[in-house]
């Protein structure tokens, strides 16, 4: 497992790459508009993000003092797409420097699918 190491004067502070992509993934899902997170496009584009799979697609690229990061989401049907992107970007980016002291360079967010309302089905009256 790759990780993240900064020297402090009383130790060192040991950032896995994988805690990076979790905090991507929960910042990416927090934007309104955004559906699920998308594993690429051989990954189960239609699979709906769920807690356990907030790493599914982020890659995430670390150096010692920056961070570039690469998402694929699906977005919801409706939703004005470059919108939706621009805001992944800036909570994405906000989050991971608020929480980690990283320098996010790059936040390039990748469109795999768009989300359709599922119609509501009907009861049937005769069935109670």
């Amino acid at each position: 497992m790759d990780s993240i190491t900064t020297k402090q004067d009383i130790g060192h502070v040991r950032i896995a790459q994988e805690v990076v992509a979790t905090i991507a993934g929960l910042a990416a899902t927090e934007v309104e508009g955004v559906a699920a997170m998308s594993g690429g496009l051989g990954g189960g584009i239609a699979e709906m993000l769920g807690r356990k799979n907030l790493t599914r697609g982020v890659k995430v690229e670390v150096g010692e003092r920056e961070a570039a990061i690469d998402m694929n989401i699906i977005v919801n049907f409706g939703s004005r797409i470059p919108e939706v992107a621009k805001r992944v970007q800036e909570n994405v980016k906000r989050s991971i420097e608020s929480m980690t002291g990283l320098t996010v360079v790059e936040v390039n967010v990748h469109i795999q699918g768009v989300n359709f309302p599922t119609p509501e089905t009907k009861e049937d009256d005769r069935v109670r």
